[in-house]
């Protein structure tokens, strides 16, 4: 068993790294590389062309393997997000990221619920209402990517000027909203009608003790910390010991374990060195080597052969387009609206609609609950990994009319 997790651990590393760099190479950041990488691996690509090996390297065992260590990853991942939020810096920002960031989630959250309704007869679980599935629906619809885009940023040069910081705010913001919002449809659809109430109650008890209780314990702990009153490993040790407990604690009140992982990164001081050392620490770990077999484990559940016939690629068009014009038209107008002129307006709205990763990681957690068939999860990946590929190239079209780092923040 452990030789057989070892060689496909092996490969997935190799394959997504490979895909990873290719992509570097024309311009698009690497986790788009790794996305395709995921999908090449599963049924949709080795399973057709090489099934003997396919079923070789990932037997339903060794499937079970990496599905447990890339649930492990992304809830690490969660946590460093988590860390890199600067929850002060937040507020000092202006009201236009705000009304940005629920524009962007709002409008793609109402236009998915539609669209939800048109999905049900065909892909809706009969274990679940059209409400819920509308819900969750529009909840997938209204992920940015916050990490991916920090990083297309940063490539573009981007990141110090006042259309990326505002992108940056925008996209936090909405982050923190589309996961509350998650959260909230996970307690609707795992409990019992009568018990949803209580669920909600428990989360919103544990929002509060987080931000009221273990914020204040983090901000001693760092003081300490600073101060060498606490042995250099005990700060990095409570951090770990608060992780587990915390996704532990979102998982029994009956939300997602991630929610936990990402609330404690939330309230560690972002300035702190302990918040330094965790991303250190664990940052290279899990971007190298925890996130890939994450995309790997996706691709294995993605089934490109599911689509067949007009009628499934023509759904999978329309999610596509309701899912840009929802993030697209809901930040441009926005940030029109807010005094953005037009060309900045567009290059906002085209860095909104940015997926990757964190969709990948809501669609997931959709297959798992059931909500998302084998096709619809199929189509919701093609989703994103088209939404994530276009920002780089059309943010760069818009970009030639005039330089858009021309508005350098202070």
């Amino acid at each position: 068993m452990i030789p057989q997790v070892l060689i496909a651990l092996a490969v997935i590393l190799a394959v997504a790294h490979l895909f990873g760099a290719l992509f570097r190479r024309i311009g698009q950041p690497p986790v788009v590389g790794e996305m395709i990488a995921g999908i090449s691996l599963g049924p949709s690509l080795l399973g057709r062309v090489a099934p003997a090996l396919s079923a070789h390297l990932f037997p339903a065992t060794i499937v079970a393997f990496l599905s447990v260590i890339s649930q492990l990853g992304v809830i690490l991942f969660m946590f460093l997000v988590g860390v890199e939020f600067d929850i002060d810096w937040l507020r000092r920002q202006s009201r236009s990221s705000f009304v940005i960031s629920q524009a962007s989630i709002a409008t793609p959250l109402l236009l998915g619920a539609a669209l939800a309704v048109w999905l049900y007869r065909p892909f809706g679980p009969p274990a679940f209402s059209l409400a819920e599935f509308a819900l969750f629906i529009g909840v997938a619809m209204s992920i940015t990517a916050f990490p991916v885009l920090a990083r297309i940023l940063r490539d573009l040069r981007l990141n110090r000027t006042r259309l990326g910081m505002t992108a940056l705010t925008a996209a936090a913001l909405g982050d923190i909203t589309a996961w509350c919002l998650l959260a909230f449809v996970i307690g609707v659809v795992q409990s019992e009608p009568e018990r949803i109430f209580r669920t909600v109650a428990l989360a919103a008890a544990f929002i509060a003790l987080m931000f009221l209780g273990v914020r204040r314990l983090c901000a001693w702990i760092v003081r300490k910390h600073a101060r060498k009153q606490l042995p250099p490993a005990v700060p990095a040790l409570l951090a770990c010991v608060g992780l587990a407990l915390a996704s532990l604690a979102t998982s029994r009140i009956g939300v997602h374990a991630l929610f936990g992982a990402f609330l404690l990164g939330v309230v560690i001081p972002h300035d702190s060195v302990l918040a330094r050392n965790l991303s250190t620490i664990l940052g290279s770990p899990v971007r190298a080597l925890l996130l890939p077999v994450f995309f790997a484990s996706t691709g294995l559940f993605t089934e490109m052969g599911l689509l067949r016939g007009p009628r499934a690629w023509t759904v999978c068009l329309a999610i596509l387009a309701v899912a840009s014009l929802g993030k697209i038209g809901g930040s441009y107008l926005a940030a029109r609206l807010t005094g953005s002129p037009p060309r900045p307006a567009a290059a906002l709205a085209v860095l909104m609609n940015t997926r990757g990763l964190m969709e990948l990681i809501v669609l997931n957690v959709g297959l798992k609950l059931g909500i998302l068939s084998p096709a619809l999860f199929a189509m919701f990946v093609i989703m994103a990994v088209v939404t994530t590929f276009a920002t780089a190239p059309i943010l760069q079209i818009v970009a030639r009319r005039a330089p858009l780092d021309s508005e350098a923040t202070p």
